[in-house]
């Protein structure tokens, strides 16, 4: 007797609908959502789509209606709940736009559940484009699995962020000048990770860091890395201790 074919196929494509999803809805695709599911992948009425919302979950649907710019779909079945990703800020100081799009998606992968673009003296770049990063968080969701999208918050100077800094939620400030070896702090959720810019921090910096209650000093291995390494591996190891990964 043959097998059942898998339901949906691994090959039904995925994507963020800024639409609130249920069992009655009946969501409208348009734009380059449409153009990607009509254009690239060449869906047609019955075919599967896979939907999340950041709020309610994900849901498989089938595509209703197909038109040359837009399509409706029909929600079948809720496939996952709205996940509860672990309660880790990343504070990261922006880069060059290629290695900051890459900071961004692999911090989205890793299960950051806030992203905090943080201006230091040595900030290259200081204007950061929200809808920029805004569309490479949903990309990083789409292709991950992630049900829910992690925070963008607004760029704020260290200084300001230290100021407002919440006293229960640990900071490890990751210094290239050394520190603590990571594995050896022991800061649970809720806790947050510093890295800095391409030219690190400055020593009026480090005073201002080192003088707030919240920031545990910690080192990331013997060598230099660059800016966006730091902020991965320090992500990584985080979870890996702390995080979702604990438990997999």
């Amino acid at each position: 007797m043959p097998a059942t074919p898998a339901w949906p196929p691994a090959s039904t494509p995925r994507l963020f609908i800024d639409t609130l999803l249920g069992p009655d809805a009946a969501p409208v695709i348009n734009g380059s959502s449409a153009h990607y599911l009509l254009g690239v992948m060449r869906l047609k009425a019955g075919d599967p789509v896979l939907l999340f919302d950041n709020r309610s979950g994900e849901w498989l649907a089938t595509v209703a209606d197909a038109g040359k710019r837009s399509l409706t779909v029909r929600i079948e079945r809720q496939t996952r709940p709205l996940e509860r990703v672990p309660d880790l800020w990343l504070c990261f100081a922006p880069v060059k736009k290629a290695r900051l799009d890459w900071i961004i998606e692999k911090a989205t992968e890793l299960g950051v559940a806030r992203l905090q673009p943080v201006i230091t003296e040595r900030t290259i770049v200081e204007r950061v484009k929200a809808e920029r990063i805004a569309a490479q968080i949903i990309e990083a969701c789409e292709q991950c699995g992630r049900t829910a999208l992690p925070a963008l918050a607004d760029p704020v100077k260290l200084p300001q962020l230290l100021k407002d800094w919440p006293a229960e939620r640990a900071l490890l400030f990751a210094d290239e000048a050394g520190g603590a070896a990571f594995n050896s702090v022991d800061a649970p959720a809720p806790a947050a990770i510093l890295t800095g810019p391409e030219g690190g921090f400055t020593a009026r910096e480090r005073d201002l860091l080192l003088d707030c209650s919240a920031v545990r000093r910690v080192a990331l291995g013997p060598r230099i890395l660059r800016a966006e390494t730091a902020a991965i591996a320090a992500t990584g190891l985080w979870m890996a201790r702390h995080g979702d990964w604990a438990g997999s």
